[in-house]
């Protein structure tokens, strides 16, 4: 028999819309697995006990008298701390957020899902407000999440403590939140199965922003029929969200049987120089996949991306880097040392880019996402490696920065397009594999219908973590400043000074100076357009169908 924190949310909404389970009775059992194993796991910076047995017993009554609100009612989930919650305050996990107010409202899809029964358990950990530079330096007001998989291991960044949750059965979903990857890296690492849908179908009102034309909302679930489930509930138009889209919402599960027969499907296997990074497991695994979806009926067809992922990638780079530092400028100008180190180091870098790269930047993401929908378009569903690698250990710090640097992620944050990160398997360790379902622009259940073929084919959502008690400490990085030429230490403290960075340390002067560099070259690497009436991509509209 599963454990009751361990059922898909399928499984127990059917239960207890047939009241065969109590609401209760299910919160009881997440509860008591939170007490079991989070003071190891750190899924969670706040569990909401008194408030979530109200939901539960509210939920429970209306069931009982009839009034069943679908297969999200009474459900616990998670959300991230960068949503915002009416009554709860928002931390971002920062010390910059410890003393702010209980918000007023809830974020858009937090009402939405309450709305259709679910029951909040809490706020999950996150990195600092869910960005950061992709390094871990264990300097933020609450531990790091760990990997249930391995408890010495990352959990992918940034909706860190959402990716522990599922896999570990402290929440049977939860919300995290994607600008380069942080819904499907998080699932990758910890074997899920983490939806990053087309940009403007899933509202970001109220949700912290980190790059306002990157960002996207969405949920970790164990299961695509999970993921069908919980879109169906958040999917929809916002008007207090700019870029929402007004598109129609269907029924995502209606298809989800439906087979692959006929479909044709691209596959990316030549990532170029950059995919030399693929780990081997990862790549047998994409290859795997592509085989028993052909023995499903599938066509499987092999496609190119329409440029190098360097392209997408320093694009990607230098429009996070710009508009995160424009959304925490007064936090750095003002209070940089309440920042953690991999935060400012990120906005350190936003303050160095100069404003022609930005707009070199969205002019190219403008060309790269016309080609490549144009590819997308060509095929029914496309599949394309995640993540690289398996989950890396925190007693390395270099291998952290590289799990969220080699992946094939962000191509789709630039596009807009619907990505999902599908568990492929496991490694010879045990920990898992994955690759990215991609879609047209919203036609998610296609998305949804190629991964829910192959997940019913395979046997992987029969495995869970053992949470094995060891746990191994992460070794702190050397955090003394970087050695750099005097001239550049003083270019960069006459810069600070020009612009209202003066709260800086010697430490932190010679950061900027060091980030002085890396912003430099990521901007002069970002090719340029041809021509002069190559118009930037809206900030808040990537080329979507008319």
């Amino acid at each position: 028999m599963t454990d009751l924190h361990h059922l898909p949310v399928s499984e127990a909404g059917a239960l207890i819309g047939a009241r065969k389970l109590s609401p209760v009775e299910l919160l009881d059992a997440v509860l008591a697995r939170i007490d079991a194993v989070d003071a190891r796991l750190h899924s969670y910076i706040a569990v909401l006990g008194e408030r979530a047995r109200a939901a539960a017993r509210q939920a429970e009554s209306e069931i009982m008298a009839g009034r069943w609100r679908g297969p999200l009612h009474g459900i616990p989930f998670g959300v991230k701390d960068n949503y915002h919650v009416a009554g709860l305050r928002t931390t971002g996990g920062s010390r910059l957020m410890q003393d702010s107010p209980p918000q007023t409202a809830s974020s858009t899809i937090v009402a939405r899902l309450e709305a259709a029964g679910a029951v909040l358990v809490g706020k999950l950990n996150t990195w600092e407000y869910g960005t950061g530079n992709g390094q871990v330096y264990h300097d933020l007001p609450y531990p790091a999440a760990r990997n249930p998989w391995d408890l010495g291991r990352f959990t992918g960044g940034s909706s860190t403590g959402a990716g522990a949750a599922v896999a570990a059965g402290t929440a049977l979903f939860a919300l995290g939140s994607d600008t380069g990857g942080s819904i499907r890296l998080p699932a990758a690492a910890c074997g899920l199965q983490g939806l990053k849908a087309t940009f403007g179908l899933n509202s970001r009102a109220g949700c912290l922003p980190n790059c306002w034309s990157l960002d996207h909302t969405g949920a970790l679930t164990w299961t695509v029929e999970d993921q069908a489930i919980v879109l169906g509930a958040t999917a929809g138009h916002d008007p207090a969200d700019p870029s929402s889209a007004a598109a129609a919402v269907p029924d995502y599960r209606a298809s989800l049987r439906a087979g692959v027969a006929g479909l044709v499907i691209g596959i990316v296997r030549d990532l170029g120089p950059e995919g030399d990074a693929l780990d081997p497991a990862n790549r047998r695994a994409l290859d795997e996949a592509a085989d028993i979806l052909r023995a499903a009926g599938a066509v499987i067809r092999e496609v190119v991306l329409p440029a190098p992922l360097s392209h997408y990638r320093e694009a990607s780079w230098v429009i996070n880097w710009a508009e995160s530092f424009s959304i925490h400028e007064a936090d750095l100008l003002e209070r940089p040392h309440l920042m953690g180190r991999a935060l400012r180091a990120k906005m350190m870098t936003g303050f160095c880019v100069r404003a022609v790269d930005y707009l070199a930047a969205l002019r190219l993401r403008r060309a790269l996402a016309r080609a490549t929908d144009a590819l997308v378009r060509s095929v029914d569903a496309l599949l394309i490696p995640g993540a690289f690698h398996v989950a890396p250990r925190f007693g390395d710090p270099e291998t952290v920065p590289h799990f969220t640097r080699d992946t094939a992620c962000a191509v789709f944050n630039l596009s807009g397009h619907p990505a999902l990160s599908l568990c492929t398997g496991y490694d010879p360790d045990g920990l898992p594999l994955n690759l990215q379902v991609v879609g047209r622009y919203f036609d998610e259940a296609t998305v949804l219908r190629v991964a829910h073929a192959y997940e019913a084919a395979t046997p992987w959502r029969q495995r869970r973590p053992a949470l094995t008690p060891v746990h191994e400490e992460p070794r702190m990085p050397d955090t003394s400043p970087p050695a750099v030429p005097p001239e550049l230490l003083a270019e960069a403290g006459a810069y600070a000074r020009r612009y209202g960075l003066t709260e800086l340390s010697p430490a932190m002067l010679a950061e900027l100076a060091a980030l002085f560099d890396k912003a430099a070259s990521a901007g002069r690497a970002i090719p340029r357009m041809p021509s002069k009436e190559d118009e930037p991509a809206h900030v808040f509209r990537v080329p979507l169908p008319r």
